[in-house]
């Protein structure tokens, strides 16, 4: 997609870069280091605080670079949410297991957060939106969760799994956009910015 500005996206996520750039992005990434704080809000409006945090780090960092032009920050930011409790990123192999364990035969909820915060004429426009997806997982032996775990591909995802590697083999269904499960709903950010 062309825009008449520059687009700079807020994640070093190598999933999100796939994705603009097969859907014709022209973008740089630029990520964000800031230490996400999460707000007691429900999960989708917790995804979209989340993906605004790190858009609007980046987009200040940039305002003196783009001083006197316009570009546009996307962020982004999944959570996985089950029996109202949000699993972010394992923090070592154990909390991957018992994550993993815990979404074993059960249906949760992917939720990414996206901020697209825009510099027109020196104002500055800020849009949230959130896509949902439902994903059931068939029952997973503690066998087949080490041999999992142990590629080390858990250790960088929220709910400790990619849909989109190995391990789907183990998703039973998904209802909603599977993009989204994979860190982006590109669809949507796509037709939100035809507009």
């Amino acid at each position: 997609m062309k825009t008449d500005i520059p687009i700079i996206l807020a994640s070093a996520s190598p999933r999100r870069v796939e994705l603009l750039k097969q859907a014709g992005f022209a973008f740089t990434v630029k990520p964000s280091n800031i230490k996400e704080v999460i707000t007691e809000l429900p999960p989708d409006k917790i995804a979209e605080d989340l993906a605004y945090q790190k858009a609007n780090d980046v987009y200040l960092h940039l305002k003196k670079e783009y001083q006197d032009k316009d570009y546009m920050v996307i962020g982004a930011d999944t959570v996985v949410y089950y029996d109202k409790e949000i699993l972010g990123k394992p923090a070592d192999e154990q909390e991957a297991f018992d994550m993993l364990k815990l979404l074993s035969d059960r249906t949760h909820q992917v939720f990414t957060g996206i901020a697209i915060i825009r510099k027109i004429n020196g104002e500055k426009q800020t849009q949230l939106l959130h896509e949902k997806t439902d994903v059931t997982f068939y029952p997973i032996s503690d066998h087949d969760l080490k041999e999992y775990i142990a590629t080390g591909d858990p250790l960088d995802k929220a709910g400790a799994y990619g849909i989109q590697g190995t391990f789907a083999v183990h998703i039973k269904k998904i209802q909603g956009d599977y993009n989204n499960v994979v860190g982006l709903p590109i669809a949507k950010l796509y037709q939100s910015l035809k507009v």
